[in-house]
């Protein structure tokens, strides 16, 4: 006589339960990209100068003041969470052309502490080596009222990922970024002008998941004005300031998806806007530049709002003696 398996009403309810608690908590869940917002600002389609290096240190903190539900309300109000990242990092711009434009690259190193991952509140890891910013392809054309950016970008996955843990140091996905963007400016001196970037970031599964996140779209640019700094009564200035009003917006074009079972689930797009202020000086003589960027976000819908601070310092080595030897 064969006996029925019955599973016993207690623990049906208490899978029913586990189940929509799951599907609740992941619909409003959203999966972060590897594009750092603030990284950009004033100028941010015109490349740098050909036979150049710039060396530089990025200190960039993102301060969370509230947490955003699918209708872009409070959901967590101070959620206690601040992310910051540091490292060093090098772009270096050739004179060879390709269609026209000066060929160039950068590489970042980076260390980050608190790395968001997404809409959970208990992320917290310490100081540690995080996913690498590899841009391979930069392509930077230059006229006389306009210049124009290209460039190719891949986020390797070496920051520590394990999948549910909340102290991952990386994102443990490969990410592949296009973006293009102009720098227009209104006078023949180029002293003041108007910029607009836009980046597309397309996505692979999670390490040892088939966790996916969407594809990401982030625009940033900025409205600012060139002074250059005399000295004294000398007429060549020994120092160029920039100055402006910038702005980013960041939105998912396609759905997160995440298995929780036999199921996929496909949270509603996050999406932010923001807008601050940048300055930084560059110094004539001793190559150097200094620059601050702070962005105040709005409108966050199933994502974190906050605020944004970005400080770079950077030394600019001229190669062009070397490469004419």
């Amino acid at each position: 006589m064969k006996t029925k398996c019955i599973i016993p009403e207690n623990r049906i309810r208490a899978l029913l339960t586990l189940l929509l608690f799951s599907v609740s908590f992941f619909s409003h869940a959203q999966l972060k990209g590897g594009h750092i917002l603030g990284g950009l600002g004033l100028q941010s389609g015109t490349q740098a100068p050909a036979n150049t290096l710039s060396v530089y240190v990025p200190g960039y903190l993102y301060d969370a003041c509230s947490l955003r539900d699918g209708n872009g309300d409070k959901s967590i109000a101070n959620p206690d969470i601040s992310m910051f990242i540091t490292g060093v990092g090098a772009n270096y711009v050739s004179d060879f052309k390709i269609l026209g434009a000066n060929y160039g690259a950068t590489l970042l190193l980076a260390f980050a502490s608190n790395t968001i991952q997404g809409n959970s509140v208990d992320t917290k890891n310490s100081l540690a080596f995080t996913d690498v910013f590899l841009q391979p392809v930069q392509l930077g054309w230059h006229n006389k009222r306009a210049d124009f950016l290209f460039s190719y970008t891949l986020y390797l996955p070496t920051g520590r990922f394990t999948a549910g843990a909340s102290d991952n140091a990386g994102l443990g996905m490969f990410m592949n970024e296009f973006s293009a963007g102009t720098t227009l400016f209104f006078n023949d001196k180029k002293t003041t002008h108007f910029s607009f970037l836009a980046a597309y970031e397309i996505n692979s599964k999670k390490k040892d998941t088939d966790i996916k996140t969407g594809d990401i779209l982030s625009v940033e640019g900025g409205l600012g004005k060139t002074f250059y700094v005399m000295n004294g009564e000398k007429t060549a200035p020994k120092g160029i300031l920039n100055a402006g009003v910038i702005y980013y917006l960041q939105g998912k074009i396609s759905n997160d998806k995440i298995p929780v079972g036999n199921l996929v689930l496909e949270p509603k797009k996050d999406r932010i806007a923001g807008v601050g202020a940048e300055v930084n000086y560059f110094h004539i003589g001793s190559k150097t530049s200094a620059g601050l960027r702070w962005v105040s976000e709005f409108e966050a819908v199933n994502r974190f709002q906050g605020n944004t601070f970005f400080l770079t310092l950077a030394h600019v080595f001229s190669l062009a003696r070397e490469i004419k030897e």
